[in-house]
C-alpha cells in the first residue's frame, strides 16, 4: 500500500477492550497526602516546586509511578485506567498545572528503568507541555516527542508475536488523536519561518524526516494492516464474527482498536490535507447508521462525526452533512453529563459542540431540509442572527463562520526556507480551503431569495420574478437553473461506504419552465402524526403478545 521508503521512524502505540463498569478498588498511592494544616501542606507545595532544580520527586510521585508500572506490567486494565484517568490528572492539577512533569531520567530508576512504562511515559510527560506548559514544546521537545512515538509504535509492529500490552480504550484513542495533533502542530509551527533563527530554520531543513507527512501515514495505515481491521469491520458489517478473519494480532484488543482509532485518524488527516474523497474512502467499511462496537471513546465518535459532516459539506453533500452534525449533535445533547467531572474533555468536547452547530447552521442557510426539533431549537436559540445574516447573501459571515469551524488546514510539504520574508506560509492551506468554499457559496448567493418568492407562487411569469430579482431574464433563467443543479445531491440510502449514494432533491419547492411561465409545485411532505401513533401502538401490541407468550 505505502512504499518500504517511508516506514523509516514509524510511531505506533496501543491499547485494550473498553472496561465495564467496576467496583472501585482505592489505588496503593495517596494522591493529596494533605497533612489538614495549610501552613504545612503549602510549605510542602513549594519545597517540591524548589526541587525541580535538584530532580528531587517527592514520595507521592514515586508511589504513582510504582504503582502504575505495577499496572502496566500486570495488564490490569482496571488499574490503568484509574491510574491514567484519576491518578495522573490528580496530580498534574496539583503539582503539575503549567509545570512539565519529571523527566524520564528522573523518573526511570523509580520503575526500575522498564522501556516500555518509560515510553508510555514519556508519551503522557510531551502530551502534558503540548497542553499545560505556557511557552509549549521547544524545537527539541518536538523532535523528542516523534522519536519517542517511534520507539513505541516500532515496539507495537514490528514483534513477531502480539505483545503484551493491555492499555485502556480512552488511552488508545488519546495516543492516535495525540500524535496526529502534534503532526499538525509541528507542520503549522514549521512554516512560521519569517520570526525564526536563522539556526532554528537550519536545524529545520536539515531534519526534513522529522514529522514527515510519509512516515505518519506509514504509521497509521501499517496500524490498519497489522490489525486486519478493515476486514474484521467488513465480516461484523454482514453479521459474522470477525475474529475469524482477525488474524493472531487482529484478535488482541490492543491492535484491533489500534487499528480502528488508525482508520478515524486517516479521516482526520486526509480532511486536514484537503483530500475529501479519500478521508471518506478510508472508512468505507464502518456503517454510521449502525451502533459500532469497536468505538465506545466518545472523544473518538464526535472526532469521526465532525470530520465526515466536514468532508460532506466541501463535497457539496449537504444533506449528508446535516444528518451526520445532527445525529452526534443530538448525541451530544444526551451524553453531556457524562463529561461533566472531567473539566478538559468537557472543554473540548464543548468547542467541537459549537464548531458544528456553526457548520450546520451553513449547510442549512445553502440547503434547508427539516432536522430533529431539539436540535433545531437550539440553534435558533444560539445562531438565529448568524444564518439570517448568511441568507441574506453575506459573504463575510460565510467567511467568518467557516474560519472558525473549520479544521486547522496543513500543507503535505515543508515551506521553502530561503523565502524568509513571506510571512503567511502556515495560511495558506486555510486560504486555499476557504477561496473553494466561498466560490461555492457565491454561486447560490440568491438561490433563498428566489426560493422565497417561488413559495409564495404556484405560478409565476417569468418577466415579473426577473422584475422581483433585479436582473435580466436571461441572468434569472441562469439562476434557476443553478437553483436545480444546486438543490440536487448526492445523498447516502444504503450500505457502509460514505461514498455512496443516490441523486436526490431535498428542496421543499420545486419547478419547471413552460415557455415563459414558472410552474411551481410544494414539495414539503406535512408530518403523518397519526400513521406514526398507530405504527407505535402495533409494535406495543406486538411486544406485549410476545410477553404474554413467553409468560404462558
Amino acid at each position: 500500500m505505502w512504499s518500504d521508503q517511508y516506514v523509516e521512524d514509524a510511531v505506533y502505540e496501543g491499547h485494550q477492550e473498553f472496561a465495564s463498569p467496576y467496583a472501585y478498588q482505592p489505588p496503593a498511592y495517596n494522591y493529596e497526602k494533605h497533612t489538614g494544616d495549610p501552613r504545612q501542606d503549602m510549605e510542602y507545595e513549594r519545597q517540591y516546586q524548589s526541587t525541580q532544580s535538584t530532580f528531587i520527586v517527592p514520595d507521592v510521585i514515586k508511589n504513582f509511578l510504582t504503582y502504575f508500572r505495577k499496572c502496566i506490567k500486570d495488564q490490569n486494565v482496571y488499574g490503568i485506567q484509574d491510574a491514567y484517568e484519576n491518578g495522573f490528572s490528580k496530580l498534574t492539577e496539583r503539582f503539575f498545572k503549567t509545570n512539565p512533569w519529571p523527566d524520564a531520567e528522573v523518573v526511570a530508576p523509580i520503575v526500575q528503568n522498564d522501556p516500555v512504562f518509560l515510553n508510555l511515559y514519556k508519551e503522557l510527560y510531551y502530551r502534558h507541555i503540548y497542553a499545560r506548559v505556557a511557552s509549549g514544546p521547544t524545537l527539541d521537545q518536538q523532535f523528542e516527542s516523534y522519536y519517542n512515538y517511534c520507539n513505541l509504535f516500532n515496539y507495537i509492529l514490528n514483534a513477531d508475536e502480539p505483545v503484551g500490552l493491555q492499555l485502556p480504550n480512552q488511552w488508545l484513542w488519546d495516543i492516535i488523536d495525540e500524535f496526529i495533533y502534534q503532526f499538525q502542530s509541528f507542520s503549522i509551527y514549521r512554516c512560521k519561518i519569517s520570526k525564526k533563527l536563522p539556526e532554528e530554520i537550519d536545524v529545520l531543513r536539515n531534519n526534513p524526516k522529522i514529522w514527515n507527512v510519509h512516515s505518519v501515514l506509514n504509521v497509521l495505515h501499517s496500524l490498519v494492516e497489522k490489525s486486519n481491521i478493515n476486514k474484521q469491520l467488513e465480516v461484523y458489517a454482514s453479521g459474522g464474527d470477525p475474529d475469524s478473519v482477525a488474524g493472531e494480532f487482529g484478535q488482541q484488543s490492543l491492535y484491533k482498536m489500534l487499528g480502528y482509532f488508525s482508520l478515524i485518524g486517516l479521516l482526520r488527516l486526509h480532511s486536514l490535507l484537503g483530500d475529501y474523497y479519500q478521508a471518506l474512502k478510508v472508512l468505507e467499511n464502518i456503517d454510521f447508521n449502525k451502533k459500532n462496537m469497536y468505538s465506545r471513546v466518545p472523544a473518538c465518535q464526535i472526532t469521526t462525526f465532525y470530520y465526515v459532516g466536514f468532508a460532506y459539506m466541501m463535497m457539496r453533500r449537504y444533506q449528508d452533512a446535516i444528518r451526520t452534525f445532527s445525529n452526534i449533535l443530538l448525541y451530544i445533547q444526551r451524553t453531556k453529563q457524562m463529561f461533566q467531572t472531567r473539566v478538559q474533555m468537557y472543554d473540548q468536547i464543548t468547542k467541537m459542540n459549537d464548531k458544528m452547530y456553526t457548520l450546520l447552521a451553513i449547510c442549512l442557510v445553502l440547503h434547508p431540509i427539516r432536522i430533529d426539533e431539539s436540535v433545531h431549537s437550539q440553534l435558533r436559540e444560539k445562531f438565529a442572527d448568524k444564518m439570517l445574516r448568511m441568507s441574506k447573501a453575506d459573504l463575510s459571515e460565510f467567511e467568518q463562520n467557516f474560519s472558525f469551524a473549520c479544521p486547522k488546514f496543513l500543507s503535505p510539504v515543508p515551506p521553502n526556507y530561503e523565502a524568509v520574508t513571506v510571512l503567511n506560509f502556515h495560511k495558506e492551506p486555510f486560504m486555499l480551503q476557504c477561496k473553494v468554499f466561498i466560490e461555492e457559496v457565491s454561486q447560490q448567493l440568491l438561490i433563498p431569495t428566489i426560493r422565497s418568492y417561488l413559495k409564495l407562487y404556484t405560478t409565476l411569469p417569468i418577466q415579473k420574478l426577473a422584475i422581483f430579482m433585479e436582473m435580466t431574464e436571461d441572468e434569472l433563467k441562469t439562476h434557476l437553473m443553478c437553483f436545480k443543479h444546486k438543490m440536487k445531491n448526492v445523498v447516502w440510502t444504503k450500505g457502509t461506504s460514505g461514498l455512496e449514494g443516490e441523486f436526490q432533491s431535498a428542496s421543499e419547492v420545486d419547478f419547471y419552465i413552460d415557455k415563459d411561465m414558472v410552474h411551481i409545485a410544494d414539495t414539503k411532505v406535512a408530518r403523518r402524526y397519526g400513521d406514526f401513533f398507530i405504527r407505535q401502538i402495533h409494535k406495543f401490541e406486538e411486544i406485549t403478545r410476545g410477553l404474554k407468550t413467553i409468560q404462558a
